[in-house]
């Protein structure tokens, strides 16, 4: 990964503009060629298909049937188009019905973003450190604290609450993207790929499972349960619930050791 793929690095205030529609006075001559918008839209198309790596202005502009310099002159470069992007994808979370239970709030937002990174797996080959400071980011922030406003949390709590749930969605999310990729290059699916392997590990002394009865055990309990298709999926919402369980604890006072007690 490179610099290139890091958000936040473009300049803080185009990107920002860029993000709030800030518009520059209108001038004279012809009508532009094209709109920010749509620029965004072919972008996140051509990430959807090919993966984060293949964005570039020049690659976006073929797509647009423009030459680069033409996207340069709406946007300054590819780390500003990157915060644009996730900005965009954002938007697509939307408000979880009215609840009064919390939980069932942050299942459903949890459950909104495994969803968005499955649709747009490219998110994901990111580091995101520094999050877009645009209208939709900060809105599907707004309704991660709102999940947890006023059931017994201080402020610091709530956003390490969210940053948690945020975190975990996000590696699992990762795990089975990357799962299904191989899948789709090696032409074998998992339960083809252990077809194909078990009989050779067999033939090897040293990998009796006799030696590993746990590993043997459970892999294969796991296995007939869940299918490798749906394991990253129950692996998600069997983790999600366990963090959603310590969360009660500690907002029902019964968590044991504090974040704050803990020893730096």
């Amino acid at each position: 990964m490179t610099d290139a793929d890091h958000t936040g690095t473009g300049d803080p205030r185009r990107t920002i503009e860029l993000l709030w529609g800030v518009r520059e006075k209108p001038r004279r001559g012809p009508k532009p060629k094209l709109t920010v918008e749509e620029i965004i839209t072919a972008s996140i198309e051509l990430a959807d298909a090919e993966g984060i790596t293949a964005l570039s202005v020049r690659r976006g502009a073929e797509k647009l049937g423009v030459s680069p310099m033409t996207i340069y002159t709406y946007i300054p470069g590819r780390a500003e188009l990157l915060d644009l992007m996730i900005d965009r994808v954002h938007g697509e979370l939307t408000d979880p019905p009215e609840s009064h239970d919390w939980r069932v709030t942050m299942t459903i937002l949890a459950e909104d973003a495994w969803e968005m990174y499955h649709r747009h797996p490219w998110m994901l080959q990111l580091t995101t450190g520094r999050l877009p400071l645009g209208p939709h980011t900060f809105a599907k922030h707004e309704r991660e604290l709102r999940a947890v406003d006023a059931i017994g949390l201080t402020d610091l709590e709530m956003d390490a609450v969210v940053a948690m749930v945020n975190g975990f969605v996000q590696g699992i999310a990762r795990g089975s993207v990357e799962s299904a990729s191989l899948v789709r290059r090696s032409g074998l699916t998992d339960m083809e790929w252990w077809t194909a392997s078990a009989p050779v590990l067999a033939e090897i002394p040293e990998a009796d499972a006799g030696l590993f009865p746990l590993a043997a055990r459970v892999g294969q309990a796991a296995g007939e349960t869940h299918g490798a298709a749906s394991a990253p999926l129950h692996t998600f919402r069997f983790g999600l619930a366990r963090i959603l369980d310590g969360v009660e604890q500690l907002v029902n006072g019964d968590s044991g050791t504090s974040g704050a007690e803990l020893p730096s």
